[in-house]
């Protein structure tokens, strides 16, 4: 690489991890997971098993934690979850998508943190967790235990978002490295 090439690439750098372009890149992420949070809510994906969602707002959260750094996406997850909450679903709804999001988001961060696991193994430990997070505030808003005995069927479709959402994670944050 010549020294035109070099320079030029570290000023790109540099812009990159300036603050200016993480706060804007929070703000494009941020709305990008409310348009997918939308899209969900607007049309609901039935795949024959009640509550469950692929979850791609997720997506966007995943990518954030692998680009920006857990601060960042933390936040992004936060305002997303409050924002789609009132706007699409409620007191009710932002409560457990609050549980899901926060466990699911401890785990996956953890995991990003120990260098051990692909974005697929991430994002498959975050579906899962996520499903437990949500099963947690059902059983303590019906007072009952019994409705852990769901959280079986929910891991199975955690684990196959979740390693879908991982692939497509992968995929761009491979070729978000280029840009």
């Amino acid at each position: 690489m010549n020294n035109k090439n070099r320079n030029k690439s570290r000023r790109l750098s540099d812009k990159r991890n300036s603050m200016g372009y993480r706060v804007a890149l929070s703000s494009v992420m941020t709305t990008l997971a409310l348009i997918f949070s939308y899209v969900e809510a607007l049309i609901p994906f039935n795949f024959g098993i009640p509550g469950i969602k692929l979850g791609l707002s997720n997506l966007v959260i995943l990518i954030a934690l692998y680009r920006l750094g857990a601060g960042y996406a933390f936040t992004i997850n936060m305002i997303r979850i409050l924002l789609s909450g009132l706007l699409f679903g409620g007191v009710s709804a932002m409560l457990y998508s609050l549980a899901g999001g926060l466990l699911s988001f401890a785990v996956m961060f953890l995991l990003v943190k120990t260098k051990l696991f692909s974005p697929v193994g991430v994002s498959m430990a975050g579906g899962v967790m996520h499903n437990v997070g949500q099963v947690t505030v059902a059983a303590l808003v019906v007072e009952t235990g019994k409705i852990y005995l769901y959280l079986p069927v929910l891991s199975v479709t955690g684990l196959i978002t979740g390693t879908i959402l991982g692939v497509a994670a992968a995929l761009i944050l491979k070729r978000l490295k280029r840009v």
